[in-house]
């Protein structure tokens, strides 16, 4: 028996509502997370640094090993990784501002933006504006925050 009452329409759209917005706080979270475990490890291997290229290797191999089923933890990732925490050393940056983003779309700022601040304004833009990783690269190499600079 289906039940098509107003009221039953109501309650399963709010119980939709929830799931969605549940299953959004999981993502984000999920996502804020990972970026924080990619920056302590980027942390790590620059503290490390002394060790040279082959600490990078060695540490991708043996995660590999030790979590054979994990991705994300390839020789470039972990440059990336380092990249990031050396492009935030401050640990309050990092949660606030790009950890809202994903880490395709940091990879992608720290691929195409060496300035910091420019860097966090694309960030704080993405963040407003919802782009995709198309549509940041597509506003980096447009020149965006030329454009708006120049109007100020």
């Amino acid at each position: 028996m289906q039940i098509n009452n107003n009221d039953y329409v109501f309650i399963l759209n709010d119980i939709n509502t929830r799931i969605k917005q549940a299953q959004y706080r999981v993502i984000t979270t999920t996502n804020s997370e990972l970026l924080m475990l990619y920056w302590n490890i980027g942390c790590v291997i620059n503290e490390n640094s002394a060790w040279g290229h082959k600490f990078v290797v060695n540490l991708a191999r043996d995660i590999k090993h030790d979590f054979p089923d994990t991705m994300g933890y390839s020789i470039r990732n972990l440059k990336y990784m380092s990249k990031f925490a050396k492009m935030f050393p401050d640990f309050e940056t990092v949660q606030s501002l790009t950890a809202q983003l994903t880490w395709k779309h940091n990879t992608t700022l720290l691929d195409k933006i060496k300035d910091r601040e420019i860097y966090l304004w694309y960030a704080k833009r993405n963040r407003e504006s919802g782009w995709s990783v198309d549509t940041l690269k597509e506003q980096i190499e447009n020149n965006l925050y030329e454009r708006q600079a120049e109007q100020l």
